[in-house]
């Protein structure tokens, strides 16, 4: 299965570096600025057909398709464009992320973006690497010193609570914060060291499945935004390198 899990990344990898930049059709989903492209229904494509040719039997949940349902304990989690916005404007903060969930836990996953050659991947109980290098989270303790990493639902106009105050909380104690425009980037960024926490409000299960795992790999802690045991199919998200996790709750509760 972890043959099949790089493989497919890999693989969906080179689509979209080949397509990047193109001319190729963007539509929007049920907001404007959720967008969809050709291409990530190609790489999406690729990728299950991949999975289906060694895993007939599985149960698939995609972005793109939605869910493929089998009776089977193995469920595989894809994002098939992890910052599709980003894609479609020629940014390269993109990637492929795939996770293999088994009865309920999520055991292997990986995070491919191909422009920069990066490739995160994690085993349960096995560490977290890039590009086959032990990573592990920042040693940073003290949240002033941070960097910070969120980023928005498409909703944000009408989303409760407001994401925006929310953010300005962490602003106002003059904390730096960046957006990338990719849950999982941000959360295998957080998991390597680059970022001390990460929240964010409204994902789906396959944009925070495989950066889930290879960041609590790399040593980090995820939950729910008030400290709560964390559920990928749970709409918020705080992850972080467990040294500030609990200073990041205090300011998102104040």
């Amino acid at each position: 299965m972890k043959s099949t899990l790089v493989t497919a990344a890999l693989e969906a990898g080179k689509i979209l570096k080949e397509n990047f930049g193109g001319n190729y059709k963007i539509s929007s989903k049920e907001i404007v600025s959720n967008l969809v492209t050709e291409i990530d229904k190609l790489s999406e494509k690729k990728i299950i057909d991949i999975i289906k040719k060694d895993f007939p039997d599985h149960y698939i949940l995609s972005e793109e398709a939605g869910a493929l349902k089998q009776d089977s304990e193995f469920k595989w989690l894809i994002d098939p464009i992890d910052g599709t916005v980003n894609y479609a404007h020629s940014i390269p903060l993109t990637c492929v992320s795939i996770a293999l969930e088994k009865k309920g836990e999520i055991i292997i996953g990986a995070v491919y973006n191909p422009f920069s050659g990066e490739f995160f991947f994690a085993e349960k109980g096995k560490g977290a690497f890039l590009n086959d290098k032990k990573i592990i989270v920042s040693a940073e303790d003290e949240l002033r010193r941070s960097l910070l990493v969120t980023g928005f639902p498409y909703n944000s106009s009408s989303y409760k609570p407001d994401p925006v105050n929310t953010f300005k909380k962490f602003l106002m104690q003059d904390i730096p914060i960046r957006r990338l425009g990719s849950a999982a980037l941000d959360l295998c960024w957080t998991a390597c060291g680059r970022f001390e926490g990460f929240w964010e409000y409204n994902l789906n299960a396959w944009d925070v499945a495989a950066g889930y795992l290879i960041l609590t790999e790399a040593g980090g802690q995820v939950t729910d935004l008030k400290g709560n045991e964390f559920s990928v199919y749970g709409k918020e998200i705080l992850a972080s390198n467990r040294l500030v996790h609990r200073q990041m709750i205090e300011v998102l509760q104040s």
